[in-house]
C-alpha cells in the first residue's frame, strides 16, 4: 500500500468514527454496506461486519435509534448510554479501515484515535441535548435529533466518498469542541472574586 492509500484508510476511519459520536449505528451500517458491495474491504478480523446477517441487525438498530431519539426523556437517556457505545464504535470503525498494519498499531489508532473522536462527537451532542432540554424544557431536542441523524447520514455517506475531506472536516470539529470543552472547564474552575 501507498501512503496515499493509508491516508485515505486514516481518513476514512475517522469519518466514520466521528459519525458514531452522531448516531453509533449509522457509520456501521454505512461500512456494512461498503463492505458488502465491494467499495472497500474490511481489515482482517472484520469480516463478519460485511455479511447479510451484519446488515439485519445493523439497519435495524439504526432504525430504532434514529426514532428512539424522538422520544422525550428517552433521548437524554440514551446520550447516557450512547457515549461509552460510541467510544466502542468509533473504535471498532478505525480499526476495520485500516488495513495492512500490525494488529497493535491499528488497535491502537482504533481505540486513541477512532474511540476518541467518537467520544468527544458523542459528549459534545449530549452536553447541546441537556442545554436543549434545560433552555426549551426538551421542545427543542427533536430539531437536534433530526440535524444529528442528517449530519450522521450525510458524513458518513461522505466519508465513504470523500474521505480526506471528510476528515479534514472532523479535525475543524475536533478542534472547536476541543475548545470549548477546554472553556467550560477552566471556567468552571476559575476561581470567583470576592466582592
Amino acid at each position: 500500500m501507498t501512503t496515499l492509500d493509508y491516508l485515505v484508510a486514516g481518513g476514512l476511519g475517522l469519518a466514520l468514527a466521528a459519525c458514531s459520536g452522531f448516531r453509533i449505528f449509522v457509520p456501521l451500517l454505512a461500512a456494512n454496506l461498503a463492505y458488502l458491495t465491494g467499495f472497500m474491504a474490511p481489515s482482517p478480523g472484520f469480516e463478519w461486519l460485511g455479511t447479510w446477517p451484519a446488515l439485519g441487525v445493523l439497519a435495524t438498530a439504526t432504525l430504532a435509534e434514529m426514532l428512539a431519539y424522538y422520544v422525550p426523556v428517552i433521548d437524554n437517556f440514551l446520550d447516557t448510554i450512547t457515549t461509552p457505545a460510541s467510544f466502542i464504535a468509533g473504535t471498532l470503525l478505525m480499526t476495520s479501515a485500516l488495513p495492512h498494519l500490525d494488529p497493535m498499531v491499528r488497535w491502537g489508532l482504533g481505540i486513541l484515535v477512532g474511540g476518541g473522536t467518537a467520544g468527544m462527537v458523542q459528549s459534545g451532542t449530549a452536553l447541546l441535548r441537556a442545554g436543549s432540554t434545560a433552555t426549551t424544557a426538551g421542545f427543542g431536542n427533536p430539531i437536534l435529533a433530526t440535524l444529528e441523524n442528517i449530519l450522521a447520514v450525510a458524513g458518513s455517506a461522505l466519508g465513504l466518498f470523500l474521505p480526506l475531506i471528510m476528515a479534514g472536516l472532523v479535525i475543524v470539529l475536533l478542534l472547536y469542541l476541543g475548545g470549548r470543552f477546554w472553556r467550560l472547564i477552566f471556567r468552571r474552575s476559575a476561581p470567583t472574586p470576592n466582592s
